[in-house]
């Protein structure tokens, strides 16, 4: 893929409708199949203000605070950093450590399996 073509693609955040009115609480983005998923996403948050200014037609207009925030892939920090780096990134964003969120998982893993497969 050539860094025109990277640079054209514009990820979409989306939410998957359940079906009942709701959505679902974690968004996706649809990735092209020429495309990757996005390193780093950088996404404006806005909050209102509670000012207005005068717009182009003299009408009152919102005044809102925009600030720039970036979400990096937690997978390709784990690829390239050194576990212990990438161990207290997890911590610095309130994630137990790799080891033991895994350990964690492999428990709640096998209290499946042992509800689904009881021994006689």
């Amino acid at each position: 893929m050539s860094q025109k073509q990277a640079e054209r693609w514009i990820p979409e955040i989306c939410y998957e409708d359940n079906g009942d009115g709701g959505t679902s609480h974690i968004p996706f983005i649809p990735i092209p199949e020429d495309q990757e998923m996005p390193k780093v996403l950088f996404i404006f948050s806005s909050r209102d203000t509670g000012e207005f200014e005068p717009g182009s037609d003299g009408e009152e207009v919102p005044v809102v605070e925009l600030d720039l925030h970036q979400y990096a892939d937690m997978n390709t920090l784990r690829d390239r950093l050194p576990p212990l780096l990438y161990n207290n990134i997890r911590l610095a964003l309130g994630l137990e450590s790799l080891e033991s969120a895994a350990e964690k998982g492999r428990e709640i893993t096998n209290s499946i399996r042992e509800k689904l497969n009881p021994n006689p």
